[in-house]
């Protein structure tokens, strides 16, 4: 007899539907590989250069000669060795914050990962105590925080989206409901600009609020920024970090949008001071999550971070002076999308399709008058070769039935009005049989 296991004898979050979306969604994609993709969030493919690689490295390498004095033995451990858990391109990205983001962090605050998400992960992790914790965030929300809570055993509450983003007395009242409960709100997750999936950003007055709020209620508030860069005008709002003077944000980012998402590099900016109440002792929260991150991944490939940060240098240390071309080619790309919809589905017209109008990232979200579901994106790939995201995956307590995400940052100008051309025959057919 053959061993075997049952599923409910394994970890719970196994069981979410969460754990199961980017799976599900990269296995309809595999099944019709010429659908034209309005699904996928990631950058495009078109600035990828190979050559590119490795002009980066020679770039890190050159700045470990010249600006740290290394000598070829010193470069090579630097490279080939596993290097300091919390990462060796700390300092670099560091003042990279200073000039982008008015972020003024020490470089010891800086955790580098792999990924975003581990740098998600890492801070639950450690913010879970018992299980009075729970997990406050923007909803819809990144199916990625919904499961790494669940794999930490971290409830979600949801705190309802406006147009306008997170509302802060929506979200004191639900600080105080969960308190009611028993429980004890950690921290407050949302991306504030341009937010995955609902595209939504938050005036600078409401992330001002937002840390007041923070303040007065004690809890965290988790920033991801992986969009901010990339406004569709050429204003771009202050972090909620950079107007944190409390300590009360941690700062989540990734390299992946902004420099390429090959080689899994995140980081985390985590600078609030840890207390021993035993021993008086202070660390630093980011000591904290390294602590947890080599008993996890050991470390982040000092490779990987070699070749972002060789970019990073070709620029200056900006990120925003790195990413000009792609900021351009994201905008053109955003609004082709928004100007397709308005042709393809005018006012007074009837059809019952409305979207919103983001102000920048990769993402709008489209309500259509039927179900928009899992079999319903079947039926899209199957039948017209278009693919989007339901938005029924990014609301863990349900919601979002009869809206899609599209996303216009992997695909070019042809593609947009193709998939466009393929949306619109799947909405029309779709509303006319009354299904999806």
């Amino acid at each position: 007899m053959s061993a075997g296991l049952w599923l409910d004898e394994l970890h719970g979050s196994l069981a979410d539907p969460a754990l199961g979306s980017m799976n599900f969604l990269n296995e309809v994609a595999g099944r019709f590989p010429g659908a034209v993709s309005l699904a996928a969030g990631r950058p495009a493919d078109h600035t990828h250069d190979v050559e590119a690689l490795h002009s980066h490295l020679r770039t890190y390498c050159a700045h470990l000669r010249d600006a740290r004095g290394y000598d070829e033995r010193e470069v090579a451990r630097e490279l080939f060795q596993y290097g300091r858990t919390k990462g060796v391109v700390h300092e670099l990205i560091a003042a990279g914050l200073r000039v982008d983001e008015n972020i003024d962090a020490d470089p010891e605050s800086v955790v580098v990962t792999v990924g975003c998400q581990e740098a998600l992960l890492l801070t639950l992790r450690a913010l879970r105590r018992d299980a009075a914790d729970v997990l406050l965030a923007a909803s819809p929300m990144y199916v990625g925080v919904i499961g790494a809570a669940a794999l930490v055993d971290l409830p979600v509450v949801p705190v309802p989206e406006g147009p306008d983003g997170l509302d802060p007395g929506d979200l004191r009242d639900a600080v105080r409901a969960a308190r009611d409960r028993g429980l004890r709100p950690r921290a407050c997750y949302l991306v504030p600009d341009f937010a995955n999936p609902s595209g939504t950003t938050l005036p600078v007055e409401v992330r001002k609020e937002l840390l007041a709020l923070a303040d007065d209620e004690d809890f965290l508030v988790l920033e991801d920024n992986p969009y901010g860069l990339f406004p569709l005008g050429e204003e771009r709002l202050p972090t909620v970090k950079s107007l944190d003077d409390r300590r009360r944000v941690v700062y989540l980012a990734s390299l992946a949008k902004s420099c390429f998402p090959g080689a899994r590099v995140g980081f985390a900016v985590a600078d609030q001071v840890v207390r021993d109440r035993r021993t008086g002792a202070r660390r630093l929260f980011a000591d904290e999550l390294a602590k947890l991150k080599s008993m996890a991944t050991v470390n982040t490939s000092p490779i990987a971070q070699a070749l972002v940060a060789g970019r990073l240098l070709e620029h200056g240390g900006s990120l925003l002076a790195g990413t000009a071309a792609d900021r351009a080619a994201y905008r053109r790309n955003l609004r082709l999308l928004l100007d397709g919809l308005a042709r393809r589905f005018p006012a007074g017209g009837g059809h019952g399709v409305s979207w919103n109008s983001p102000g920048g990232g990769f993402f709008v979200v489209v309500t259509v008058p039927f179900v928009a579901d899992d079999a319903a994106l079947e039926r899209s790939a199957r039948a017209h070769g278009v693919l989007w995201t339901p938005m029924s995956h990014f609301y863990p307590a349900g919601g979002g039935e009869r809206q899609l995400r599209l996303s216009c940052s992997a695909v070019g100008p042809d593609g947009i009005e193709d998939g466009l051309d393929r949306l619109a025959a799947f909405i029309t057919t779709s509303t006319e049989r009354g299904v999806g």
